[in-house]
């Protein structure tokens, strides 16, 4: 079998591989799919996926494309844990930084070379001011100094072709770095996405094993395509998503193994309070004022009035906790108001009462509709406002 397509699962990527009869014999606007889904792997002799599991949607478009050209190999290699994967992503990223230090060496090296002509001569004042002479020895030393600037001249392309490869360096080390020691916030960003991303796939799996059940039991269903779906179908959708969720469970226990080795997350929910200040690692480390703490994240303040949102890992130390049960908004209870809500034909001007305020809340009785507890806020310019209606007038404003 020369003329194949494989999923490797080592690297999660799809490799084509062809005779090169073939692949030359193929139409033109075949062979620009298969380089806008695919990059040629000059060691492995083969096209291999841009796209990396479980997310091969262009790249099995160019494959359905190539059915009668290409067979199915089915699947090479072992999937990798998400540790292992961690470390050849650091071991790849250490060599690049070693290759483009070499490269970065070598090209300063050269632009020295290049540039050495014109150095030697430094101090030489009449080897820089002689004139042009008609002869042929003088023509001689005319084009021989050319020579030389052009030599130098080329030898800052070369400066900066080191500069450029020193960056990239950089780059790869920042690279390794970080996925050896990960921030924690990032870690804690990463473990979310993981749950949630688990929470949808046993989701399928159930719903799919529910369709499995309807259809022993007689039922006939059909997909998007108006295709009948068979148990067959099913049970490979369970599999796939099966191996999906093993690599998201992977992936949580390697994040969460860091968080634990650096003593977990300092702080949760029960630690903050509106109006606590303090100390978060964006900005350079600038101290801000909590609004609100939710299960995942803290909603802050700036001292430019920007309301933000960060998760619990970015919070450095309390500097300084809030007065018990102080009201910093300027509502009352028995504050009324009028605002406009839409209807979806028109605006319906509704008077708004307060019956409850809280350190946080705002308890507020839109005319006849059911009291809402809402969240105020401090705007841009400084004054305080409670979100009643989505509408353009649905907002109440007060100065602090």
């Amino acid at each position: 079998m020369n003329n194949y397509f494989i999923e490797n699962k080592e690297t999660g990527k799809k490799e084509l591989h062809f005779d090169k009869s073939v692949y030359v014999s193929l139409d033109e606007a075949l062979k620009r799919e298969i380089k806008s889904a695919f990059l040629w792997g000059r060691h492995s002799g083969c096209w291999i996926s841009r796209e990396k599991w479980p997310n091969f949607y262009r790249c099995n478009r160019v494959i359905e494309k190539l059915a009668g050209i290409l067979e199915d190999g089915d699947t090479t290699g072992e999937r990798l844990s998400f540790e292992e994967q961690q470390e050849k992503k650091i071991e790849r990223a250490e060599a690049r930084a070693e290759h483009y230090d070499y490269k970065s060496a070598a090209a300063e090296k050269n632009a020295e070379n290049l540039q050495s002509p014109i150095n030697k001569m430094h101090g030489d004042i009449a080897f820089f001011t002689q004139p042009n002479i008609n002869t042929s020895s003088g023509r001689a030393f005319t084009r021989r100094r050319d020579a030389m600037w052009a030599s130098f001249e080329k030898g800052f392309e070369e400066f900066k072709k080191s500069e450029y490869y020193q960056k990239r360096a950089e780059a790869a080390r920042n690279t390794a770095r970080e996925a050896k020691k990960p921030d924690l916030a990032f870690c804690e960003r990463r473990i979310k996405e993981a749950n949630s991303g688990l929470k949808k796939l046993l989701s399928y799996i159930k719903e799919a094993e529910k369709k499995i059940e309807r259809i022993e039991a007689g039922e006939v269903l059909k997909n998007y395509k108006n295709e009948i779906i068979t148990v067959e179908m099913l049970e490979k959708d369970i599999e796939y998503d099966n191996e999906r969720a093993d690599a998201l469970f992977s992936k949580l226990a390697y994040y969460q193994n860091i968080i634990d080795e650096a003593g977990g997350i300092k702080f949760s929910k029960k630690d903050l309070k509106t109006g606590d200040k303090i100390l978060i690692k964006r900005f350079r480390g600038e101290v801000v004022t909590v609004v609100s703490a939710g299960p995942s994240y803290v909603t802050y303040r700036t001292n430019d009035n920007f309301t933000l949102k960060i998760t619990y890992g970015e919070i450095l130390s309390i500097v300084e906790k809030a007065p018990e049960g102080k009201i910093e908004h300027p509502f009352k209870v028995g504050d009324t108001f009028q605002l406009e809500k839409w209807t979806g034909a028109k605006y319906v001007p509704i008077v708004c009462t307060i019956t409850k305020i809280s350190v946080d809340r705002v308890t507020v009785k839109p005319g006849e509709d059911r009291a809402k507890s809402l969240k105020p806020y401090k705007t841009y310019g400084g004054d305080w406002a409670i979100h009643v209606f989505d509408s353009m007038n649905g907002n109440y404003y007060k100065k602090g």
